[in-house]
Order: C-alpha cells, then structure tokens, then sequence
C-alpha cells in the first residue's frame, strides 16, 4: 500500500512541485492544504502517514501547526519544507518535533530521500 502524504504550502506551485515528485515516485497524496490551520484539520480528518509542512505561511505558521499536530498525535511524522536562509526556522521546527527538512527549491532525490527516512523505508 502506499504511504499517504498530506502537502501543506501556502503557494499552489509548490504544493504541485511536491505532488509530482511524489506520485512520481510511488506515494499517495491524500489531500492539501494552504495554511497551518487548514492543515491541521486535514490531518484531523486524512489520518496522513506524513505531511511536508511548508514554515512560512499566512493564518498560522508551520511551527505552530507542527505544534497542534502533535497534540492530537504525537507520533505525526511531519517533514518541513524552507527557503534557504531559514536556519533558526529550522532549530525551531525540529525541536517542535519535525523530523527532517527539505529546502526549496525542491531536488526530488532529496525530498524522496527524507520521506524514506522518516517513514523508516
């Protein structure tokens, strides 16, 4: 079967650069979101294996929504997504629990190579 992953970014573009790169490759994706607070709620409701969870976003950031996410499930493996230059961004998110990140723009070996990773493939 394969791993359902739910795409959070606030820029469609790069919600369809992630899509492809996935299917592409085999996964699922079970839905999207734009914003932290979307994405929360699509959690709540897709039950996702993974997410790849955009920082900078408008409504609620990435990291608070890693945050909330872990709430309901502490065992959500989220992967965030940043612009170069987002260092501290980054520390941030993976003491909130992240379990790694991507940097855009996206090189598919290495967005596959974190899902693998994280999902234990």
């Amino acid at each position: 079967m394969a791993n359902r992953i739910l795409i959070v970014d606030d820029a469609a573009f790069m919600r369809m650069m992630i899509r492809d790169i996935l299917t592409k490759n085999g996964f699922e994706v079970v839905g999207e979101a734009q914003d932290g607070s979307q994405a929360i709620e699509k959690f709540k409701e897709l039950r996702p294996d993974l997410i790849t969870m955009d920082i900078t976003m408008p409504e609620m950031d990435g990291i608070a929504a890693l945050k909330e996410i872990k709430k309901v499930d502490p065992n959500a493996k989220v992967i965030m997504c940043s612009a170069m230059g987002q260092q501290a961004m980054v520390i941030d998110a993976i003491q909130a629990g992240a379990k790694d990140f991507i940097v855009k723009p996206f090189q598919s070996d290495r967005v596959i190579e974190a899902i693998n990773k994280t999902l234990g493939v």
